[in-house]
């Protein structure tokens, strides 16, 4: 019964988001993204253990498709991973970098990312729509979250935030992100928002 009214409400949801102008309309939905950029060595570790996850190769440039029923398992997976791990660093004593893994029940933001990856993954979604994304926080903290490639936009799954936003929503400064040809390879992200902020400010 609860499961149903998760996926009624994520349902409704999803129906008063088309309802209001197409977002594919809008550029500022999509992420703009640059050249090729370094690949973070927590994920680089990651590819060593997991190297079928970090050589897969894409052609197809189309984005998902977000229908009512993408849009409810987006919902189900980011409210359930983020209900059953409980957030806790990895990171040693010594401050050395951390440990890229699948989390069972705790782990940190990059391990929420790659578990939701994974669910979605096998529920169907390309990976080259499955990207993890390295961003800024506004206290100056490095940050991990999922980036889904829509045909309506980029949308980001957060274990800090609730609810699923469109990238542009979100108060994070966007660095960069997986390839959306190639799982091992990191692009930079040109966000741009952050000047048109700053250019704001100066006046």
């Amino acid at each position: 019964m609860i499961k149903k009214t998760i996926l009624l409400g994520a349902a409704l949801l999803f129906m008063c988001m088309t309802a209001q102008a197409d977002p594919s309309a809008s550029s500022g939905t999509f992420m703009k993204t640059g050249r090729r950029t370094s690949q973070p060595i927590g994920h680089y570790e990651f590819c060593q253990t997991y190297k079928n996850e970090c050589n897969v190769k894409s052609t197809d440039n189309k984005a998902a498709s977000l229908t009512s029923k993408t849009w409810s398992l987006l919902v189900q997976v980011n409210s359930s991973v983020n209900s059953k791990i409980q957030p806790a660093t990895d990171m040693d004593i010594w401050g050395k970098a951390e440990v890229w893994s699948y989390p069972t029940t705790v782990g940190d933001c990059e391990d929420y990312v790659l578990l939701k990856r994974k669910m979605l993954n096998e529920s169907g979604i390309p990976l080259s729509d499955l990207l993890i994304t390295v961003v800024r926080q506004m206290n100056g903290e490095g940050h991990a979250v999922l980036t889904v490639r829509t045909d309506r936009g980029d949308y980001v799954l957060d274990n800090l935030e609730p609810r699923i936003k469109p990238w542009n929503e979100t108060n994070y400064d966007y660095l960069k992100r997986q390839a959306t040809n190639n799982t091992g390879a990191w692009v930079s992200i040109n966000d741009d928002r952050q000047v048109l902020v700053g250019s704001i400010e100066a006046q």
